[in-house]
């Protein structure tokens, strides 16, 4: 049996590739999940994953990820409370109309000064009911893989982890929450917003002495992109994913400053964690789809993304899997250049 841990992004609706990865993965009797750390949709994959894995198993983590991204497929537009959406459809179908006829994009000008505050008492988290039908004893129990969810506290810029008892819907919620879209959600007298700002998703937890040495990063969030950004949506769907993979960048540049310092004999072996970093990714795929459909889940997108994930975890898995427990599989020499 190999254990390892799992690094899971955040990227709204495009989580669903998240989905099939972890379905795929489930499905590898030889590999044990032994912690989890994620940030936003990753957040809500992996207490999924924990609450479905806690009564039934893998399979009973298999149908609670699917039984998750259902609801998901039903929230609608993420910017909109549900009484909304009769409303919306005709609005969304105008916008699209002249997003297309005209080079300056509604929805980009919308970002800018549009404010989920706006709303008042009328606001609503389309997520709340999601995440709140999760089984949060079993999501804190401390059997089963440890999970790690991180936030942003918006006074200090920093991240938090929560873990154990502090896992509760407020930290999901605090962890999933886009403050263009979501009103920032208050925990302990502190206000939190989207993990991704300051680890998207941490790696630190993962380096404690008992879990294993094996990290594998799934990743939604393109790390290349050829075409240049012009519309103002996509200029700030570009700004968001390299602030978002700006966190992790830095972690994984001290993962091989670490490893160097290692290989060259000038820190003891022992001292430091000496991970073992592997990636999940489809650039590809996620290049392909617009930065309205992280926000706007539909079920014939998840179930894209899902077979998309799939599939990508069975390429890892025919390539790398030989890798788990011995090597690592993602060269950071070649990601830094």
């Amino acid at each position: 049996m190999i254990r390892l841990n799992l690094a899971l992004q955040g990227g709204g609706a495009h989580g669903a590739f998240t989905w099939g990865v972890l379905d795929r993965l489930l499905e590898d009797e030889g590999l044990d999940i032994a912690a989890l750390s994620g940030t936003s949709a990753g957040a809500l994959n992996a207490a999924a994953l924990k609450a479905g894995m806690i009564t039934g198993g893998r399979q009973g983590a298999k149908d609670s990820l699917a039984a998750l991204w259902a609801q998901v497929a039903n929230v609608g537009d993420f910017r909109m409370a549900r009484w909304m959406q009769p409303f919306w459809s005709a609005s969304r179908l105008m916008s699209e109309a002249v997003e297309n006829a005209f080079p300056v994009s509604p929805q980009g000008i919308a970002a800018q000064v549009w404010s989920p505050y706006g709303w008042g008492p009328f606001w609503e988290n389309p997520l709340e009911p999601v995440v709140r039908r999760l089984d949060f004893s079993h999501v804190c129990r401390t059997e089963g893989p440890r999970l790690f969810i991180g936030a942003t506290n918006v006074r200090t810029g920093r991240i938090r982890i929560f873990e154990g008892d502090d896992l509760t819907p407020e930290a999901l919620l605090a962890s999933a929450c886009l403050p263009t879209v979501f009103q920032a959600v208050t925990i302990e007298g502190e206000t939190y917003w989207d993990g991704g700002y300051s680890g998207n998703p941490a790696l630190f937890p993962l380096y404690a002495p008992d879990l294993p040495d094996d990290i594998v990063i799934v990743s939604i969030n393109p790390w290349l992109r050829d075409a240049v950004p012009m519309s103002p949506l996509d200029i700030q769907n570009r700004i968001n994913e390299i602030s978002f993979h700006a966190a992790l960048l830095g972690e994984l540049r001290a993962v091989k400053f670490v490893k160097r310092l290692i290989a060259e004999g000038r820190m003891d072996k022992g001292r430091m964690k000496d991970v073992l970093l592997h990636l999940v990714a489809d650039d590809a795929t996620m290049t392909e789809l617009s930065a309205t459909s992280k926000l706007s889940p539909n079920p014939a997108l998840i179930d894209h993304l899902f077979t998309a994930g799939r599939d990508a975890c069975h390429s890892f898995l025919a390539t790398h899997r030989g890798d788990l427990g011995h090597r690592a599989s993602l060269d950071l020499g070649a990601l830094f250049g």
